[in-house]
């Protein structure tokens, strides 16, 4: 039976630099046996038939305000839904307002955990903030977690990416001429996390600082991260800056932010076409506080056959299967350096550590397989 769904997430809107809308967008668009609708900001042009657009939002950024405007659902849910999917991270506070103020009798409800953010949530809370017939988390780590706490309605369902977007393709000279790299260059890239959080940039600004003449030798150019969350991650960004200057290794660090304001070509293969001027990519991370468990980031970049190397923290031990990436220990700088070297200095290897990131992704993180499996968790529910 075709089934009317009802996907609850941050704004669905262009610049397609964000994991969780852009996998909402590709999950409703190969679901086509159902009716789909997306929260929108204004308009997107030449969807398929089976999806429908609430403009409820005003803004792309997810915002105290832009929050507010979510009650609107109150109004939206008349439209009799069969599926409510809720893909914002639960939180206290919208929790409540989902079981305050949008209520139905009729739409059965999935609630997606993309983390558990135990850094500032304890067990109790966790039975209050989730109420769906069905949870889906992104990870293993998740759904052993809820289980040993007393949930039974657990089901674990990675995200998925579409590998028509994301895969190898010859490097692009109007995105190396952005960047300000050539074929000469080899670009290492971390543009998938934050300045402030998890801990990752502490460890590439002392990296550069400490090495940075044997990386102009190698010529050797780091990309850091694309977005900019709030004022933190700006001052930190200027801490960074200054350390960078210091040593004389300005030119060998591009910062993406800076670029992706001054260009209009941000469609959603942008991050497919940085990942393959890239040579390695970084996800060097001391914790995952507010990250999703699964940083699509992460397998974006492998779908790309990219070598990535990624720290040793438990809960990314589902991205790695001893093959297709490059474990280092966290906060190791010297192993960190070596990593690096010795993927600059072994082509064989980086493309071996590739195909095997190809293939893992193909196994688990297909868009296509992943939208298989939704497709019969909604018939079912």
């Amino acid at each position: 039976m075709r089934k009317k769904i009802l996907l609850v997430t941050r704004p669905i809107a262009p610049p397609w630099d964000e994991a969780s809308k852009n996998f909402a967008f590709y999950l409703a668009k190969n679901l086509v046996e159902n009716d789909f609708y997306l929260l929108t900001n204004g308009y997107l042009p030449d969807l398929p038939s089976h999806i429908h657009q609430k403009a409820i939002y005003t803004s792309n950024k997810l915002t105290y305000m832009q929050r507010i405007r979510l009650l609107k659902l109150r109004h939206i849910l008349r439209e009799n839904f069969d599926v409510i999917h809720y893909m914002l991270t639960p939180s206290k506070l919208n929790s409540f307002s989902f079981k305050a103020f949008v209520k139905t009798k009729n739409a059965k409800t999935i609630q997606t955990v993309a983390t558990l953010r135990e850094d500032i949530l304890k067990d109790k809370d966790f039975k209050s903030i989730l109420f769906a017939d069905l949870i889906i988390t992104y990870s293993d780590y998740a759904k052993n977690k809820l289980n040993s706490i007393g949930f039974k309605n657990v089901k674990r369902v990675y995200p998925g990416i579409d590998l028509d977007i994301y895969k190898e393709t010859s490097k692009d000279p109007e995105i190396q001429k952005i960047f300000g790299v050539t074929n000469d260059d080899f670009v290492v890239q971390y543009t998938g996390g934050e300045y402030k959080r998890l801990g990752a940039m502490e460890d590439i600004t002392s990296l550069i600082v400490k090495y940075s003449s044997e990386f102009k030798k190698r010529k050797i150019v780091f990309f850091f991260p694309g977005r900019m969350k709030d004022e933190k991650d700006f001052a930190k960004k200027s801490e960074i800056k200054k350390k960078i200057n210091a040593v004389g290794a300005e030119s060998i660090v591009r910062y993406a932010d800076e670029i992706q304001e001054k260009v209009n070509v941000c469609g959603q293969d942008w991050m497919s076409r940085v990942n393959n001027i890239s040579n390695v990519i970084l996800f060097p991370v001391k914790d995952m506080k507010g990250k999703f468990d699964i940083p699509l980031f992460v397998p974006e970049a492998m779908a790309c056959k990219k070598p990535v190397i990624i720290s040793d923290l438990p809960i990314l031990a589902e991205l790695s299967n001893g093959q297709n990436s490059v474990i280092i220990p966290r906060s190791n700088v010297d192993a960190f350096y070596r990593a690096i070297i010795d993927l600059y200095e072994n082509p064989a290897k980086r493309q071996e550590i590739g195909k095997e990131a190809r293939k893992f992704v193909e196994e688990n993180f297909d868009i296509k397989k992943i939208a298989e499996i939704y497709q019969k968790i909604y018939e079912v529910l």
